[in-house]
């Protein structure tokens, strides 16, 4: 019987792309948590929990109709992001997949009549939500499948599609990580502003209550409080949360969803991308599961 072994809301900002030097730069002298936190999170968790396979719920993947897992074998070749062309080019990628997995997470949603695909199309374009994430944490020989956020889904569609995916998983030999790969606050400064707004300080992130808000989140989710960020979400959306929250929610989904009593560690300091708010928070599988 297989099992989320553990559970990451992770920033994916292009920052942890950079190199050092560059990054320490655009900070005032000192490097972003973003990018040391995942070196951290890697060394104290990644490498040690002996998973099969990881599922990135990918905020840049916004599908429309339907939600969509990738069902390739092997995902390979050289990455240039058409968002920014010019701090992310040229990346090289194999990444193993595992068709079983995302043809039983559609399995189960096709009996429960839920819109949700495997898809193995060798033209199916990767996103940086996905390959940023991989480029620190994974591991020779491991799959890593990503899962699309989409764009017309509400929250209950995004818990049911969680759902789903716990279910899959539980039915086979598998033992997987889930990374909700995505932000919190998603406003971004204008572009005549925001070369002067590239460090992590959190004075930075667009609005004072925009930051308030992120806060609040993260420290209800380091209390373990899932059910007050699922229960709040009307009123999160003020502030345009990335993929409209859907990574988490997704997430939760998976984990029990307002039943969730498992509290977060942090990986990073709460930080800027220009104007957004950024963290890395980590979920350990309680010993009496995910909704003890």
């Amino acid at each position: 019987m297989g099992a989320i072994v553990g559970a990451g809301l992770l920033s994916h900002a292009p920052v942890i792309m950079f190199p050092e030097p560059l990054r320490v730069e655009a900070n005032g002298g000192r490097d972003f948590t973003l990018a040391t936190g995942l070196a951290r999170l890697r060394g104290e968790v990644i490498d040690t929990l002996g998973h099969d396979a990881v599922l990135v719920l990918d905020t840049h993947w916004a599908t429309t109709t339907e939600t969509v897992v990738t069902a390739h074998a092997e995902r390979s070749g050289c990455f240039t992001a058409d968002e920014m062309p010019s701090e992310l080019s040229r990346i090289p990628y194999a990444i193993p997949g595992d068709p079983g997995l995302a043809h039983a997470v559609a399995a189960v949603a096709e009996r429960d009549a839920l819109w949700l695909t495997a898809n193995d199309d060798p033209h199916l374009p990767l996103h940086y939500a996905t390959l940023n994430l991989w480029t620190h944490l994974g591991r020779p020989g491991v799959p890593w499948l990503s899962m699309s956020v989409c764009q017309t889904a509400t929250a209950e569609d995004f818990l049911r599609t969680g759902a789903v995916l716990a279910e899959a998983v539980s039915r086979l030999s598998r033992r997987v990580l889930v990374i909700a790969s995505g932000g919190f606050s998603h406003r971004f400064w204008p572009l005549s502003e925001l070369r002067d707004r590239m460090a992590g300080d959190p004075a930075n992130v667009v609005s004072p209550q925009a930051r308030a808000a992120d806060e609040q989140r993260i420290a209800w989710l380091e209390s373990g409080r899932h059910d007050r960020v699922v229960a709040t979400m009307p009123q999160y959306h003020r502030y345009a949360p990335e993929g409209r929250f859907g990574h988490y929610l997704t997430l939760a989904g998976a984990l029990g969803g307002s039943r969730c009593t498992a509290p977060a560690r942090r990986y990073s300091a709460y930080e800027n991308a220009i104007g957004t708010g950024q963290a890395h928070l980590w979920f350990d599988r309680p010993a009496a599961g995910w909704t003890a």
